[in-house]
């Protein structure tokens, strides 16, 4: 009887070990996420100043410089993003190191798609001093493309343009309005 009773108990315990055994699974992603919340973000920087070269001919080249008080990293979702939440000062080069400098109270990048989502006082001025106001401008970094449909100003030395909607290349020389006219508000 006492045998009976330990072969019942060892087949007893070696069926729970095989259930646990072949009931883990190894996923290294659900492993790397254990304690990370899926609305927060994996990392947080303040008091950014990123500048992006490329090596040139023995000669370092500046493309841009990312200014911002602070950056959360949303590279644990599977729409990965980085987000500015207190704004952006963005100063972009051109081959002749000549300054585009855009200003907002908000961005968001989406790494994947390569767009910059730019919000709230939207400030863009070129070298030429063309400056654009807008409350939202989107940049696509694979077309070197920015697009808003709200209303805008277009400050040139050949004069202003108000409408709504703009659409151009990087260098402001290509521009398209969707409509003449309308109002925006600009905070000083």
């Amino acid at each position: 009887m006492k045998i009976k009773k330990l072969n019942i108990i060892k087949n007893l315990v070696t069926a729970i070990a095989v259930t646990l055994f072949f009931a883990c699974e190894n996923n290294y992603n659900d492993v790397q996420n254990v304690g990370v919340l899926q609305n927060q973000p994996i990392g947080e920087a303040t008091n950014i100043n990123l500048k992006y070269t490329e090596y040139n001919d023995s000669v370092v080249d500046l493309l841009a410089n990312l200014i911002s008080p602070k950056m959360l990293d949303y590279s644990n979702r599977s729409f990965s993003f980085s987000e500015f939440p207190k704004g952006i000062e963005l100063k972009v080069y051109d081959d002749e190191q000549q300054e585009t400098t855009i200003l907002a109270n908000y961005a968001i990048y989406y790494t994947d798609k390569d767009i910059i989502d730019l919000q709230g006082n939207v400030r863009v001025a070129t070298p030429e001093k063309d400056t654009l106001f807008t409350a939202q401008l989107y940049y696509n970094e694979k077309s070197e493309w920015v697009f808003t449909n709200e209303p805008f100003i277009f400050k040139r030395t050949t004069g202003i343009t108000h409408g709504i909607g703009f659409d151009s290349d990087k260098t402001f020389k290509k521009f398209q309005m969707l409509e003449m006219g309308g109002d925006i508000e600009i905070d000083n």
